[in-house]
């Protein structure tokens, strides 16, 4: 009970038994006083007193009670909060838990596909060798046997004027068979003598003959060989970094972004232009950007947006609409724009193949985005982040252009295929797929899309990344 309340009550009771109490049976008689002027008969009694202090109390007790209970469904509240908080925390640990055991079998398998690569590369190495020494004893062979068709074809030239000088010499015996029946039977044995030879000649030149066909084989195969070889040594010749640049350069789409949506003090209408490159994973044709290249950012609330257009243009006059917008499921920083061959072929620009093998040389060329330099760089593999690979900044050879490597700049093998895209200074995603985590299409009306609440969660994607790659 509450002790206010428990005074109270004393407090009452102890009144009571003083006013009931017959205090005139305890006491002598006294003497009549005056009768009571009226104006105190009309006075409060002492009853009155005590029903309105009780009434006061209770009214005071009523006012504590309802803060009481204000006060308890206030914690009430932040407990329920609390609980939800809690379970918000249960579910993320759950997550990061999964997603640490998903980690590391992605662990476990790049570690595997790095040591096939190592035995492959051995493998090739060894086969690169063994292709030149047989390559040096086809051409050996082959001079060998043109010396031995040269010879043989004399040879062949020989016989063939032997062949003539016979039968010019069997046409004199023929006419001189009377002469002699003595000088037939020579004549005869003569001729078949020579037939015999004539045969053997014959036989000579058709061996002769398959020679030659199979010397021309063997050339076929040696030159198909060579062929091969040349683009073999081609692959693994890497290409000038002056050249990767002035092929990014005269290579570069432009793309304008344009979108409206409602704000505080009225219509709020942005615009923007970028440069960019074509990339294809042989299936699709895409625009390559960052989303710091778009009017879109995860730093802003996300309010949704109510128009939203992409277009792209080049020279004279050439203009044509994209119809989506994707952010890659590999990371939501990384958005690109898929296009048909139709528009890439409009816009004249080189599409560049993703690297096959993007760890075939230890440097790359770094570009920046804005075409302001490039430069070579190192890198290396991270066993933690097996879709990354970190940029040494430490031994960055700038070759032009006073810049230092930022997010958005592209990252090209020295094969000239796209290896991947920075995003931030110091890690390079490489672009392997281009599988969509999350669309947004153009056109008039796109608020049933909700790009609010899809920002805010590509935006919260992107926090829980590892500190390293934020």
């Amino acid at each position: 009970m509450n002790k206010t309340l428990l005074l109270i009550l004393c407090d009452f009771l102890l009144l009571n038994l003083l006013a009931l109490t017959r205090w005139e049976k305890a006491e002598p008689s006294r003497a009549v006083q005056a009768p009571v002027p009226e104006l105190a008969a009309n006075a409060v009694t002492k009853d009155q007193d005590l029903v309105e202090v009780m009434r006061q109390s209770l009214a005071d007790e009523s006012a504590q009670r309802q803060q009481l209970v204000e006060k308890l469904s206030t914690t009430d509240a932040a407990l329920a909060a609390r609980e939800q908080t809690l379970a918000a925390a249960q579910t993320e640990k759950n997550a990061l838990a999964a997603e640490k055991n998903t980690l590391a079998v992605s662990l476990n398998t790049s570690q595997r596909t790095l040591a096939d690569l190592s035995k492959k590369l051995s493998s090739a190495t060894q086969e690169a060798t063994l292709t030149k020494e047989q390559l040096a004893q086809l051409q050996r062979d082959l001079a060998d046997k043109q010396s031995e068709a040269e010879r043989q074809k004399q040879a062949l030239a020989t016989l063939e004027q032997k062949q003539a000088d016979a039968l010019k010499q069997i046409q004199g015996l023929t006419l001189a068979v009377v002469v002699s029946e003595q000088e037939k039977k020579s004549l005869r044995e003569t001729a078949d003598t020579l037939k015999v030879q004539v045969e053997t000649e014959r036989q000579e030149k058709a061996k002769v003959q398959e020679t030659a066909t199979q010397l021309a084989q063997g050339v076929g195969q040696l030159a198909e060989k060579s062929g091969e070889l040349t683009k073999e040594i081609r692959d693994n010749r890497p290409i000038n970094a002056n050249v990767l640049f002035n092929e990014f350069l005269a290579n570069r789409v432009t793309t304008n972004f344009s979108a409206t949506r409602k704000g505080l003090l009225g219509p709020v209408n942005r615009t923007k232009e970028a440069r960019t490159v074509l990339v294809t994973d042989g299936r699709q044709i895409y625009a390559l950007l960052h989303v710091a290249d778009t009017i879109f950012s995860y730093n802003e609330i996300g309010d949704n947006w109510e128009k939203f257009s992409i277009e792209f243009s080049h020279p004279p006059g050439y203009r044509s609409a994209a119809g989506t917008l994707q952010f890659l499921a590999h990371d939501p920083r990384i958005a690109v724009i898929p296009i048909d061959a139709s528009q890439a072929a409009a816009l004249g620009a080189k599409v560049y193949p993703l690297a096959t093998e993007p760890f075939k040389f230890p440097e790359a060329v770094l570009v920046n985005g804005g075409g302001k330099g490039y430069g070579e760089v190192g890198f290396k593999l991270d066993a933690s982040e097996p879709n990354f690979v970190r940029v040494d900044n430490r031994f960055f050879k700038r070759l032009f252009g006073d810049f230092a490597p930022s997010r958005g700049d592209l990252v090209f093998a020295k094969t000239g295929e796209l290896l991947g895209i920075m995003v931030n200074s110091d890690y390079c995603a490489l672009l392997k797929d281009f599988t969509p985590a999350k669309t947004i299409r153009t056109g008039d009306d796109v608020l049933g899309q909700q790009t609010g609440a899809l920002l805010d969660g590509l935006g919260a994607r992107v926090l829980a990344l590892p500190p390293k790659l934020q």
